[in-house]
């Protein structure tokens, strides 16, 4: 393929050199276009080769998933939850690899399966998503589920409930992940500004780490619940801004009375 593009190429020079009326444009816009077809040709054909590979190997690990699947479904009727846990998130790798079958349904198993198997502990964080909403909010003078805000960016995070105090500003937050062992985390220079009130940096989070350390979802369409805590907005504040730094995060006009 590229050794055609290439005499194609040297045939295109060649012609327009000898042409009187050519001129350096023309020459350079045509080199530059042969050179796109030729660089089109050799991306479409690499592209056909790694999708053939793909369906290879779909094809030579389908049987793999299917007995992990039927592996996994037996050591579940068994209630062997160790087991069960183990060969769904061996098909589960499968499966985001090469896409048998609804990897929703699967990761929904397996987070199901760490708490069978008693696992909450040494599992990933999705597992604490319960721990981050509280048991008592009324020494909170405002709480709101799903408030109204702002945001312009794209993100696949939002905002669950705010809760200001006197003494502390908390927002839960809610994210999925979309690949495997997707990483999240907070910035140091996260910060929320009222109006009515400058700026407040982050004093502490729930459920999810500060940078440099990262908090691991490890499954596409499972959900991390977390916290973040700031120091109390002004009273008469009526709403205010969530922003991370260099990041989609700009919630803005989150209301907060």
């Amino acid at each position: 393929m590229k050794k055609i593009m290439m005499m194609l190429l040297i045939a295109t020079v060649a012609m327009t050199a000898s042409a009187q009326s050519w001129n350096k444009w023309d020459t350079r816009s045509t080199i530059s276009g042969v050179l796109g077809i030729a660089n089109a040709a050799i991306e479409s054909a690499e592209r056909k080769k790694e999708m053939e590979i793909l369906a290879r190997q779909k094809a030579e690990y389908e049987q793999s998933f299917k007995d992990a699947i039927t592996e996994a479904k037996a050591f579940e009727t068994a209630e062997n939850w160790e087991e069960a846990l183990e060969k769904y998130e061996e098909a589960a790798q499968l499966n985001c690899k090469y896409d048998y079958s609804d990897q929703r349904t699967l990761s929904r198993k397996i987070t199901t399966l760490y708490v069978k198997a008693k696992r909450e502990e040494d599992g990933p964080s999705v597992l604490n998503n319960s721990r981050v909403t509280l048991a008592d909010y009324s020494g909170y003078r405002y709480v709101r589920e799903n408030p109204i805000y702002v945001n312009k960016k794209a993100t696949n995070t939002k905002i669950l409930r705010v809760a200001c105090s006197n003494r502390e500003t908390r927002i839960e937050m809610e994210c999925e992940a979309t690949a495997p062992n997707a990483t999240y985390y907070m910035s140091g220079t996260t910060y929320i500004k009222g109006n009515k009130g400058g700026k407040l940096s982050i004093a502490s989070v729930e459920n999810i780490t500060m940078t440099p350390a990262k908090t691991y979802i490890p499954w596409p369409y499972q959900k991390l619940r977390f916290a973040l805590i700031f120091p109390a907005l002004p009273e008469d504040a009526e709403e205010f801004d969530l922003i991370e730094p260099s990041t989609t995060w700009k919630f803005k006009d989150i209301k907060c009375k």
